[in-house]
C-alpha cells in the first residue's frame, strides 16, 4: 500500500484552505494524503514546520507578512526539502515563471483533477531547489528576504537588510546585524552564490555587507612601522573590527574602488 503524502496547506483566505482539505477528501481513495500542516502565511508555516515533517507544499502566492515565493525558497533549503505545488489565482506573469523552471501550479479555483495530477507528479519528481530558485528570481528578484534562525523551537527570521557580516564558526554561520547575532544553518558558500552582489567576501570565513563598510585601517603585526601588517574592516555604528586575509584584500580593494 502507498504511504500516504504528508501535506502542507499555505493560503491566508480560510476558504481557500477548506476548499483544499475537501478536495483532497475526494480524492483519498485513489490518492491517499494526510494534512499535517494548515497555515495562513509563510511565517506561520515556518513555525508549525518545526515540529512536523511535510512531503508536500500547497502554498498561495500573495499573501502578508510572508508570500509563497519567500516561503517556497526558505523550504528548499530544508533537507529534505518537500515539493513545492504553487496554488495562485491567475497571474499570467508568475504562471510563465513556473512554466519556464518546470514547476507546478494550481490556479483558483482548484480542481480536483488538477490536484490529482500535481500531486501525482510531485511524487515522482519534485521541483529542485534551482527550479524553485529560478522561478523566485523572476517574480521577485534578489533572493530570500530574510534568513531563517529556530532558537528555543521558536522560528526568527532575520532581514537580510539588517546583516552587517556573515562568519562560519564550526557547522553554524553567524548572521550579525545592529542588535545581537543569530545562528544560522546554511553553508557560507551557498550564502556567498544567493547574495554575492550584496555581501563581499574578506576572509575564508566571513562575508561583509557593502552598505556596511566604513573604511579600512592598517595594523602592524609588530612595532617596526615599516612592517606589513594587514587590513581590519571597519563598519558603520559599530566599534567592531574584522580582520581582511592577504588572500582577500586586492579583491576586497579593488571592489570597495570599482
Amino acid at each position: 500500500m502507498t504511504a500516504a503524502l504528508r501535506v502542507m496547506v499555505v493560503d491566508d483566505e480560510a476558504p481557500a484552505r477548506t476548499r483544499l482539505r475537501d478536495l483532497l477528501g475526494d480524492l483519498a481513495s485513489a490518492l491517499p494524503t494526510q494534512i499535517v500542516v494548515e497555515a495562513s502565511d509563510g511565517v506561520d508555516a515556518l513555525e508549525k514546520l518545526e515540529a512536523a515533517e511535510i512531503d508536500v507544499a500547497l502554498i498561495d502566492i500573495r499573501m502578508p507578512r510572508m508570500d509563497g515565493i519567500e516561503l517556497a525558497r526558505q523550504l528548499g533549503r530544508q533537507r529534505p526539502a518537500p515539493a513545492v505545488i504553487f496554488v495562485t489565482a491567475y497571474d499570467q506573469y508568475a504562471v510563465k515563471a513556473f512554466e519556464l523552471s518546470a514547476l507546478d501550479y494550481l490556479l483558483k479555483p482548484v480542481r480536483a483533477s488538477r490536484l490529482a495530477e500535481a500531486l501525482r507528479k510531485a511524487r515522482q519528481a519534485p521541483a529542485t531547489t534551482e527550479a524553485i530558485d529560478r522561478a523566485a528570481e523572476q517574480i521577485a528578484p534578489g533572493g530570500r528576504r530574510h534568513l531563517r534562525c529556530s532558537e528555543r523551537g521558536k522560528v526568527l527570521l532575520v532581514p537580510i537588510a539588517e546583516i552587517l557580516y556573515l562568519k562560519a564558526e564550526m557547522k553554524y554561520v553567524t548572521a550579525r546585524t545592529g542588535e545581537r547575532e543569530f545562528l544560522l544553518e546554511e553553508s557560507l558558500a551557498q550564502l556567498e552564490t544567493e547574495y554575492g552582489e550584496r555581501f563581499l567576501r574578506i576572509h575564508r570565513n566571513c562575508l561583509v555587507a557593502r552598505s556596511a563598510i566604513a573604511g579600512f585601517v592598517r595594523e602592524h603585526e609588530s612595532s617596526d612601522t615599516d612592517s606589513e601588517g594587514h587590513w581590519l574592516l571597519l563598519l558603520r555604528d559599530s566599534t567592531e573590527r574584522l580582520a581582511v586575509s592577504r588572500r582577500q584584500w586586492p579583491q576586497v580593494k579593488a571592489a570597495m574602488e570599482g
